[in-house]
């Protein structure tokens, strides 16, 4: 990897020993303000936090999203360092979330996502559930980079992201927005709680035409939550339901002609292209206090997944890969508990295991040829129409020793083991690979040089296995066994304040993977990357400089390639980049408050160019620079009003891939253009 002078100048700038001051005393850096006020924060046991995971964790408090305008939730994280955001823009395919230099094109999917706690990733890895949490529902979002966070197993291969939402307190907050495109919004959270009783709603709903033609979009989203604890303060229970509903249009991908001609346009072959996605959440959850040093916490949740959804990729004319009607019907039931011990000052151990059961359908029908297609007619051929199952049970153990009160060292192991089986097309039935018990151990160590400085370095492995509902997943006959690809990171950073109320940090990160495959299983298609190395160092700083400003700054170098592989047609990948991987990302941001009724924001995010293809030779496409401005008025002490200007210099930028990595088609990049300047004005009430 190569440094810049000027990334290698804010380096040492960073950690010169003259800049620090205030003491910080964990690798954890928090953005804006962080309100916990369910009952748990007042005594009841729980798990231990994720103060307690010993690498580069960020915390975005709920004050920076619950003003956000956005058309959907995973976009709130691009505030956050070192944040790829892939905005493929095709109605409810709106985009994804990645970082440590894990792409976002559906394929390498290696981000756990959570909701409150309970995992949230669909079958293949996807963050589909993220779009049923709307801004103003939000208490904080918390990210978790590396591989020694060993409380998850499965698509935790990077890190994960959980998105907290709000419980207990009394308030009744609105949001009303209406905006560019014909976008209108309504969002109402109300929170009540009395004794020991606490219920929490949300209701939310979006509709707009969209920046392009064809891209009309409607959703709405329901939520309740419901606390209970005892008088003691040290049990608690509580019930968590989501439902999620959404209908849009697709535009389409336009090749590099038709964007040129019009990047508002939807060509007539997406005319009949959409989706129509359904999705549930239900969650049981109970901490108990069972004495001063031992504490329970346990989580039992339902998840269901229905999407059905018509596309036509490219205009290829022979044949019908194309023109497809995806369908998916996907049910998760699972559990997570872990039980804390504080043995003593100096020792704590904390175990969990966790369960997950899915039952999964997969349909996909192709269709002739047509303009638009008609998907409503009986299908050219039935691809796929598989029923299959995946189980995983995991579990892990890990001891926070602190010898003394500058060093704390935290040794852990996680093992997982997986089954399933699949039902085919046809009638042919297969057993998911058996990859026996997956483990992995990691090591944490944090060191306080002074009260103003801390240090810290982990060491830890997670792994990738195959999803979908064919093979290579699942041993039909003559299928090649496949191990569990084996991710091993490493990472040293350093945590300080540069000036009061500033946090600053910098880590040196790696990441190596054994056999990692490039796996989407909507196209039924698994590319094998071999080895693979992904390493980076990133750069970050957030201060409160007065009453008036907050600024905020990062830089993330990284970059991905291929230890060892070939390609399909036996070319070497040796030393190629891995696909759609931008080598840096940054952000600035900074929000001035001109008094009490006076704010004003403005942010700017910007990303490297990436190639679009496994052989490096199709160019380099995807880099931006994009700048975002707010401004707040306050009406009165309940009532607010905010005009926010999305991609204020109208720079114009786009997602791309390449058709050939599955058709063998047309040969070229497509592009999926993102919205020029726009603009949303917002009427806020608390009561």
């Amino acid at each position: 990897m190569r440094f810049t002078p000027a990334s290698l100048a804010i380096f040492t700038a960073m950690v010169s020993p003259d800049l620090f001051a205030e003491p910080t005393g964990n690798s954890t850096i928090v953005l804006g303000d962080v309100n916990i006020t369910h009952t748990a924060a007042a005594g009841v046991g729980s798990a231990l936090s994720t103060e307690n995971v010993l690498t580069s964790v960020d915390v975005l408090g709920g004050d920076q999203v619950q003003d956000k305008n956005v058309m959907n939730s995973w976009q709130l994280l691009g505030q956050m360092p070192g944040i790829q955001l892939t905005e493929t823009g095709q109605g409810a395919e709106s985009g994804k979330v990645t970082f440590r230099a894990f792409n976002g094109e559906g394929y390498i999917n290696g981000i756990k996502t959570l909701i409150d706690g309970v995992p949230s990733n669909v079958n293949s890895g996807n963050q589909r559930f993220i779009d049923m949490v709307f801004p103003l529902d939000i208490e904080y979002i918390e990210v978790v980079r590396g591989t020694n966070d060993p409380r998850y197993g499965l698509h935790n291969i990077g890190g994960n992201i959980n998105f907290a939402t709000r419980q207990g307190g009394n308030y009744t907050d609105s949001r009303l927005t209406y905006g560019s495109f014909d976008t209108r919004e309504v969002q109402l959270a109300i929170g009540r709680e009395e004794g020991n009783f606490a219920q929490n709603y949300i209701l939310a709903k979006q509709d707009s035409d969209g920046y392009r033609d064809h891209s009309n979009s409607n959703k709405y989203a329901l939520g309740g939550k419901w606390f209970l604890s005892n008088d003691e303060q040290n049990f608690r229970v509580g019930l968590i339901a989501r439902l999620y509903h959404h209908q849009a249009q697709e535009p389409g991908f336009l090749t590099r002609e038709q964007m040129h001609a019009s990047r508002t346009q939807s060509p007539d072959k997406n005319g009949n292209d959409g989706d129509d996605r359904d999705m549930k959440q239900l969650s049981l959850h109970t901490d108990w206090q069972l004495n001063d040093d031992l504490s329970l916490s346990s989580k039992l949740y339902y998840n269901s997944y229905n999407d059905d959804r018509t596309i036509t990729f490219t205009d290829y004319r022979p044949g019908n890969a194309p023109r497809q009607r995806r369908q998916w019907d996907e049910q998760q039931r699972g559990m997570l508990s872990n039980l804390t011990w504080r043995a003593n000052e100096h020792l704590t151990l904390d175990g969990g295991i966790n369960y997950e059961e899915q039952d999964n359908a997969y349909r996909r029908l192709r269709y002739s040829y047509g303009v638009p297609t008609d998907f409503d007619v009986r299908p050219a051929r039935v691809q796929n129409d598989d029923s299959y199952t995946l189980r995983n049970i995991g579990g892990y153990l890990q001891a926070v020793i602190q010898p003394t009160d500058a060093l704390k060292i935290i040794p852990a192991m996680r093992v997982d083991k997986f089954s399933g089986n699949t039902e085919l097309l046809g009638g042919a039935k297969a057993s998911l690979q058996d990859y026996g018990w997956i483990r992995q151990p990691k090591l944490s160590v944090i060191y306080s040089l002074t009260p103003e400085i801390d240090v810290y370095a982990n060491w830890g492995r997670t792994f990738q296995i195959l999803t979908g509902s064919t093979a290579p997943a699942y041993m039909t006959p003559g299928q090649t066994s496949y191990d569990p690809s084996i991710n091993t990171g490493k990472e040293v950073g350093i945590k300080f304040q540069p000036f009061p109320g500033a946090q600053a940090r910098v880590a040196l990160w790696q990441q190596d993977a054994t056999d990692e495959v490039a796996n989407m299983p909507s196209t039924g298609t698994t590319v094998g990357l071999g080895e693979t190395r992904r390493r980076g160092v990133d750069m970050q700083i957030s201060a409160q400089l007065d009453e008036q400003w907050t600024v905020w700054a990062s830089h993330a170098i990284q970059e991905a390639k291929v230890v060892k592989a070939f390609s399909a047609s036996g070319q070497s990948l040796s030393g190629k980049q891995v696909f759609s991987t931008p080598r840096y990302i940054s952000n600035l941001g900074a929000d001035y408050r001109y008094n009490d009724d006076w704010k004003f924001g403005v942010q700017g995010r910007a990303q490297g160019s990436y190639y679009i293809d496994e052989l490096n030779e199709q160019g380099k496409y995807g880099g931006f620079v994009v700048v975002d401005a707010s401004v707040s008025y306050r009406l009165s002490p309940s009532t607010s009003v905010d005009l926010q200007v999305k991609n204020l210099l109208d720079r114009q930028y786009e997602y791309v891939w390449y058709d050939n990595f599955f058709w063998g088609g047309d040969d070229q990049a497509m592009f999926s253009p993102a919205p020029g300047r726009s603009a949303f004005v917002s009427l806020n009430m608390k009561l």
